[in-house]
């Protein structure tokens, strides 16, 4: 029996200096513990900290998303207000030569004199077409030149009356006109073969 009980006091001897060695591993654990609790409030703090950022970054984001919308909305209207007014002013540089004709024409009911009236239809058309050119609107030249398809459009071709008149052009049929170096009609001609 006191062998038994030799065993049972070693047993627990064992079992008393097995605790007294896991009690220090116990206060090192502690000590990571109270390490971790930092940790965690580093890393809350890092947490909080990026939270803002990203929060200031989306308040960019947004603000800058309004600002372009804006910018579309308003250059749209810009455009379409363009596009609805751009003529104006060639516009407001024809009503005068639209008061001509109306002058003219009434004239014209009065008027005995045919080579005055003329005279005036001739001052009124050059009028026009000064006018036209100030805006950019230039004549297509046909006469005597080669035909080139990119500002006539040829209607007709016709035996030329000699071989120099060949490829060339012989009648204007209808005058074409570019806009500042566009072409805005074709000039209809007649071609020499």
């Amino acid at each position: 029996m006191k062998s038994k009980k030799n065993e049972s006091v070693n047993d627990q001897e064992v079992k008393t200096e097995e605790i007294q060695e896991e009690l220090p591993q116990v206060e090192n654990n502690t000590e990571e513990v109270v390490d971790v609790p930092s940790e965690e409030g580093e890393v809350a703090v890092k947490l909080e900290e990026l939270a803002n950022e990203l929060e200031e970054q989306r308040d960019k984001y947004l603000r800058l998303a309004a600002e372009y919308d804006n910018f579309r909305k308003r250059t749209l209207k810009e455009k379409s207000d363009l596009i609805l007014n751009g003529g104006e002013k060639t516009l407001n540089s024809i009503l005068p030569v639209v008061d001509d004709f109306e002058r003219a024409i009434s004239t014209m009911e009065k008027a005995t004199d045919v080579q005055a009236v003329k005279e005036g239809i001739d001052l009124i058309y050059n009028k026009f077409i000064s006018i036209l050119a100030q805006n950019g609107v230039k004549k297509i030249e046909t006469d005597n030149q080669a035909l080139d398809t990119d500002y006539h459009e040829a209607i007709a071709v016709v035996p030329a009356p000699s071989d120099e008149h060949k490829g060339k052009i012989l009648d204007c049929v209808q005058p074409g006109y570019t806009l500042n170096e566009k072409v805005l009609r074709h000039a209809k001609v007649v071609v020499g073969e």
